[in-house]
């Protein structure tokens, strides 16, 4: 019995420990003191200083009073605790076993009255039978069996009264042992009611949560971004491309020079809060250039994606040039839509960058290797080191004909400003005496802050004198058609072009177009001259 007291009262012990609220007041006092209370308390505060505005403080405000009824839970909890355990364990700690052990000392006492009674009568019945005065003797051995009936009597009484309440300690054994299942099945409920309780402000709080868009965008899988911003091009991509544009295109080493860590650090975490603010950069086109490369490193899946990986491995290994061309555009033909748009724009600005090798001297093979890397890497295990050796070589001999190539691969034109937060107005001299496209390098970009957002412009057409000006000119010199066939597209003479098979389209090192061109060797009326050139300087093309 002393055992069970012990545990029974250490238990209870520790039990009181457990709670956070005060034992023995009442609801809304225990409610005031517990530390989710105050944590509670303080997050509302918090959000309420910072504003709706805020998604910190906004968060802090919903997830504040989460904590006060979550509070509310933990008080009721711990009240039906205090009431239903730890109030009946310790009765039975401090009450009932102490009284059965009371009463187990105080028979043992009555025992000992009791034999020394009845000592004491024994002895006064032998003095009668040896004695002289028998009449006294007597009289006193009635008075010491008196003592001894006396004492019998409580010792029996006792004895009884300690037996009753060992019987009924034992039969409620089994309620004891309960109250230690009690404390789990009220710690269940407790926390089911406390997940119910979560499960039904966690959705409001992640949708609250979701639809902020302010978030970064390095580190993040490119649907995801896009579809937080609103965006068709990746933000990273189209700012770091816009810079570029303007300060970067005839950056000598562009994409291989490495920028400096803290400038690199900075403007990556300025895109991640997508600023505006971004002047700063303009002047170190290396640091754009590598936040560029980082942010299609850092992507969860390659821009190329690795479920076509092992196509552009195929693509890359026929020998044939003509049916290589052929096996990358149908693997690039079966990008996801959002991939396909974010190349679409990378490559047709890395054609744009090529067109300066001369300057920069990134030619189309020098930004494959430099760039392929990030855009296409295996998914499949293995270190470092092993994996870039095994795919750089397939990946550049991927990106270079896609670079060469980007008007077949690509032919529609691309608007770099497409999300309309730049804008970049094509140059056109005053005075135009040669055919050379328009150099949009030259233009002066304007940046204008995401508030202020402008929505998507045509390209600027050249005014009709300054086309009629080229006209005069070029029937001045007698320019042949098949001198300008280094700069037109089919479309410039033979009118639309039949839409392309999904399959198979033609190659580019065709000569087809070559031979339509040379032979119209015939000199140009003014209307089919003014059309000619119209083409010429809204849709510049590469020379083959």
């Amino acid at each position: 019995m002393e055992l069970v007291r012990v545990v029974s009262h250490n238990t209870h012990k520790r039990m009181v420990a457990c709670l956070q609220g005060q034992i023995g007041t009442d609801a809304e006092k225990r409610h005031k003191k517990l530390p989710l209370t105050s944590l509670s308390q303080a997050m509302q505060d918090g959000g309420n200083q910072l504003g709706e505005e805020s998604l910190i403080g906004k968060m802090m405000e919903m997830c504040g009073d989460a904590e006060n009824r979550l509070a509310s839970e933990l008080m009721q909890h711990e009240m039906n605790i205090e009431k239903e355990i730890l109030d009946p364990l310790n009765q039975l700690a401090e009450l009932d076993i102490p009284n059965i052990l009371k009463q187990r000392r105080q028979l043992a006492k009555l025992v000992l009255d009791y034999d020394s009674a009845r000592a004491r009568w024994l002895q006064a019945t032998k003095s009668i039978i040896s004695g002289t005065n028998t009449q006294s003797l007597t009289a006193k051995a009635d008075s010491l069996k008196e003592e001894v009936d006396e004492a019998m009597n409580k010792m029996e009484l006792c004895k009884d009264q300690l037996s009753a309440d060992m019987y009924n300690f034992f039969s409620k054994e089994a309620d004891y042992a309960r109250y230690y299942v009690m404390l789990l099945e009220a710690q269940a409920d407790y926390h089911r009611k406390s997940l119910t309780l979560l499960e039904s402000v966690l959705p409001t709080i992640q949708a609250q949560q979701d639809s902020w868009t302010e978030k970064p965008a390095f580190g993040t899988a490119l649907d995801e971004h896009l579809k937080r911003s609103s965006r068709e091009i990746a933000l990273p991509i189209e700012a770091c491309v816009m810079m570029l544009l303007e300060t970067g295109m005839k950056e000598e080493g562009l994409f291989r020079i490495a920028a400096g860590a803290s400038k690199l650090k900075k403007l990556k975490a300025a895109l991640d809060c997508s600023t505006s603010q971004l002047e700063e950069f303009y002047s170190d086109p290396h640091a754009v250039a590598g936040a560029l490369k980082s942010y299609l490193r850092e992507l969860p899946e390659p821009l190329m994606t690795y479920q076509l990986y092992d196509e552009w491995i195929q693509a890359s290994n026929v020998s044939d040039p003509d049916k290589r061309l052929q096996a990358l555009w149908v693997t690039c033909d079966q990008l996801p839509k959002n991939n396909k748009a974010n190349f679409r724009y990378l490559i047709k600005f890395l054609a744009k960058l090529a067109q300066e090798s001369d300057i920069n001297k990134m030619t189309p093979s020098n930004i494959a290797i430099v760039l392929g890397p990030n855009l296409l890497w295996a998914k499949t295990e293995g270190s470092l080191a092993e994996m870039a050796a095994a795919t750089s070589v397939h990946v550049v001999t991927i990106i270079e004909p896609i670079i060469q190539h980007a008007d077949w691969f690509f032919p529609e034109d691309v608007d770099f400003n497409v999300s309309g937060m730049f804008s970049m107005p094509a140059p056109l001299p005053n005075n135009v005496n040669h055919l050379t496209p328009p150099d949009y390098d030259s233009g002066t970009i304007e940046r204008k802050r995401p508030g202020s957002m402008v929505g998507p412009e045509a390209a600027p057409r050249p005014s009709t004198n300054v086309i009629r000006g080229l006209i005069a000119q070029l029937n001045h010199h007698r320019v042949k058609v098949y001198h300008l066939h280094v700069f037109l597209s089919p479309v410039s003479l033979t009118g639309p072009r039949e839409p392309r098979p999904r399959a198979r389209s033609p190659s580019p090192s065709s000569n087809n177009t070559s031979a339509v061109l040379k032979k119209k060797k015939k000199n140009l009326s003014s209307d089919e001259m003014f059309s000619v050139l119209s083409n010429l300087v809204r849709y510049p093309k590469l020379p083959r």
